[in-house]
């Protein structure tokens, strides 16, 4: 196939995390993303390298025959969710096999395992507890739009006010900010010229304890309001107060970002009304959780998430009496989970914000056998004087630097689990693992993103030497 070429094929199966794959008439085999098992697509083809060939969705031609209409209106706009059209039970299936095909291929025999499937969200719809608005237009010098990218898009946004994976206050705040700087005129970042006022919002629910926080990120640049900032914000922050809620805002916030880069950073937070703060439950325990710490987007699901590691874990040994090693430990939600029944957990996590809070949740749920380290987990291995008797992995989508998979190997614990957000970074390392004496016992995958194509998935690690 040329560069350019316009053709049309049939998706055969779908490889992790969304790469159809495709077959023309002809026999032509063709990458083309955000495609479901058996539909008919036309794409054009923009990628042709070593005779492999990868083509950008035109249009669904016939659909296929798993789908059904979806519960969301913005679907094919929106550049999210694009399992959306599959039955819930379809996603779990599709899920599971691209797991367990990037499992055997990585693990090649070389050892026999368990794998035990997926466990399901506990909510298919409204599970997001976290979500990051970013304002623009959903076309060129169109009216002011605030929600997700556009499919395919890296300019145009599409004002998702019926978005199906948050609850109803997050498309209330949403709804209500966006009319809000609509009336006052206000203009969103744009990232070509680097001038305008308004760039993301941010809002965060606990599922547990109903507790809302929400962050208005702006430039440091003059709103141009007939009002002062000041005026401009807390006259927002007014509106958000007056809104009938079934949750309870704990605080609304204002952060300057005048980062080039279009993320949501951190260059000073005022606090507008209430705190900048809100707590959540996960089996049991408290947490404190900031604008921008780290934490499970669909907590239900971590209950899934966690209660099924924490088996895993009583499966291979206890922990009584032992130091474990809780390596990426975000806000140490997993640390604490296990702090009742070992001597010492340790935590490694490289953002600083991070590390504060689990000190924090630490000291709230009082456990007083937690330390946390900040810093690069490949660095902080040498500086740490104990030894672990257990390991915890969780690493960044990226997986584990294969310098520190090395330094992680040389302990040489018997055990070990390795939580993993992005299943082709856990394939590569398990295959580190794998090569210096250690075998796969069991593999879960829990669902903890419905309606996308991402997945978490557990893996029970067994020292057996060399």
């Amino acid at each position: 196939m040329k560069k350019g070429q316009i053709a049309e094929g049939i998706v055969e199966r779908v490889e992790f995390p969304n790469k159809g794959i495709a077959y023309t008439a002809d026999g032509d085999r063709v990458i083309v993303k955000n495609t479901i098992p058996g539909q008919k697509v036309s794409f054009a083809v923009n990628k042709v390298r070593k005779g492999k060939a990868e083509g950008r969705l035109l249009q669904v031609v016939e659909p296929s025959a798993l789908e059904v209409d979806s519960a969301c209106p913005h679907f094919g706009a929106c550049g999210g969710c694009i399992y959306q059209t599959l039955p819930y039970e379809e996603q779990l299936k599709l899920k599971s096999g691209q797991v367990k095909k990037l499992m055997d291929d990585a693990i090649n025999g070389a050892c026999e395992y368990e794998f035990l499937g997926i466990k399901p969200s506990p909510k298919q719809y409204e599970y997001r507890n976290k979500m990051e608005f970013s304002f623009g237009d959903e076309y060129k010098d169109g009216p002011l739009a605030l929600g997700m990218h556009k499919r395919g898009s890296f300019y145009d946004i599409v004002t998702v006010t019926d978005c199906q994976i948050v609850d109803a206050d997050f498309r209330a705040v949403l709804k209500a900010t966006l009319k809000f700087f609509q009336e006052h005129g206000q203009k969103f970042y744009h990232r070509l010229s680097h001038e305008g006022y308004l760039r993301h919002l941010l809002v965060r629910k606990a599922a547990k304890t109903g507790e809302i926080l929400i962050d208005l990120i702006t430039t440091t640049q003059n709103p141009g309001s007939s009002v002062t900032e000041e005026e401009l914000l807390q006259a927002w922050a007014d509106v958000l107060c007056g809104l009938s809620l079934d949750g309870t805002i704990r605080g609304i916030l204002h952060t300057r970002n005048d980062s080039v880069a279009d993320v949501v950073k951190n260059e000073g937070t005022d606090i507008l009304y209430g705190e900048d703060f809100f707590y959540e439950e996960l089996l049991g325990l408290r947490f404190k959780i900031s604008p921008f710490s780290f934490f499970q987007t669909n907590s239900l699901g971590a209950e899934v998430l966690y209660s099924t590691a924490r088996d895993f874990i009583k499966e291979q040994n206890s922990l009584d009496g032992k130091t474990v090693f809780d390596l990426y430990s975000g806000t140490g939600t997993i640390a604490q989970m296990l702090a009742p029944v070992c001597k010492e957990v340790v935590g490694v996590e490289i953002v600083e914000e991070a590390v504060e809070t689990a000190k924090e949740n630490a000291a709230l749920n009082g456990l007083s056998n937690c330390r946390f380290i900040a810093g690069d987990v490949l660095k902080v291995l040498d500086e740490v004087l104990e030894k672990p008797d257990y390991i915890v992995l969780d690493p960044p989508r990226d997986g584990i630097h294969p310098k520190a998979i090395t330094k992680i190997i040389d302990y040489g614990v018997e055990n070990m689990i390795y939580i993993s957000c992005k299943p082709t970074s856990l394939a590569r390392d398990l295959e580190i693992f794998l090569a210096h004496g250690y075998t796969v016992g069991k593999i879960c995958c829990v669902d903890m993103f419905a309606a996308t194509p991402h997945v978490e998935t557990i893996v029970a690690l067994h020292r057996t030497g060399m």
